[in-house]
């Protein structure tokens, strides 16, 4: 068994049940001390890992990743997320309007002034919120400081109808922002637009991003490559969603039928995406058609 991998998954678990380590290691009879020790990889018994899958209320064998892993709140799918990353050699994405990994220091400062807002709306549960949203916070952050410090090459194929909608309704579109903020929300979008935009144009080593302009594809999925295994990660949850959120299941497997099917998905799409500066040029289209905020 790959007990390092094995604690990495019981962590993101650990995440996705809104239980605390304490709490868990009280139930499990250790303490929090040993709990973290797994997480960081230390040998840890089949007896353990069965009644560790029976709390978390998930299969032993997604503990020792063989099954099929789910994830219905952001954090918990966030830290899975980073921890394929971090020795990811190539990540093969179609999803949303955002390329997280490529996008601005101004993408998360918004973000955090976004969360901050919310977080003041709310009453009794304010200090769960508040974890939650460090958590995220955090997640993505380190996200970030590992794509900086590896570079895998990205390969991010992007719909136009996706942008226009990003576009229209701003950064963090389902937030109950305030006006100012909203407005403020709408000058990020387009700034992270048109920075896909130059990055289509330049076509950085590494980096290639392509324009869907047929009809959008049904989902969001990621392939992240490392060096002996591919991982695929279907994902209902974008970046910039309410830190609570759990209105949806996020996927992830290592299972081949799965990428195999997934991977010629994005081939297909890969090979009708306008690139380089076509794509540039209509993205700022784009850009320009949807109207300014009043």
């Amino acid at each position: 068994m790959r007990f390092t991998e094995i604690g990495q998954q019981l962590r993101a678990f650990r995440l996705e049940s809104g239980l605390r380590a304490e709490e868990i290691a009280a139930r499990l009879g250790v303490s929090r001390a040993a709990l973290y020790r797994y997480e960081k990889g230390e040998v840890i018994k089949l007896d353990t890992i069965q009644r560790l899958a029976e709390l978390l209320k998930i299969s032993p064998l997604s503990l020792l990743g063989i099954g099929v892993e789910y994830y219905n709140r952001l954090s918990g799918f966030l830290e899975r997320t980073r921890q394929i990353e971090e020795t990811a050699d190539q990540i093969l994405q179609l999803t949303g309007a955002l390329c997280y990994l490529t996008s601005s220091e101004g993408l998360d400062a918004f973000l955090a002034e976004a969360h901050a807002e919310i977080l003041e709306q709310v009453g009794v549960d304010r200090a769960t919120l508040k974890t939650t949203i460090d958590q995220v916070q955090s997640l993505l952050g380190a996200r970030k400081r590992a794509y900086t410090m590896r570079r895998p090459g990205i390969i991010a194929m992007i719909p136009a109808d996706a942008i226009s909608r990003f576009v229209s309704a701003g950064v963090a579109g389902g937030l109950p922002l305030s006006e100012r903020l909203r407005r403020r929300a709408r000058e990020v979008a387009v700034s992270e637009m048109a920075l896909i935009a130059t990055l289509m144009e330049t076509e950085p080593m590494g980096l290639q991003f392509g324009l869907l302009t047929g009809g959008e594809p049904n989902g969001a999925f990621e392939i992240i490559r490392t060096r002996d295994r591919a991982s695929l990660s279907v994902n209902p949850f974008r970046v910039d969603s309410h830190p609570a959120v759990s209105a949806g299941v996020a996927m992830v497997t290592a299972a081949d039928e799965a990428i195999v099917v997934h991977q010629r998905v994005a081939e297909i799409n890969w090979r009708d995406a306008v690139k380089g500066t076509a794509a540039a040029a209509r993205v700022r289209q784009i850009i320009g058609a949807v109207p300014a905020a009043g």
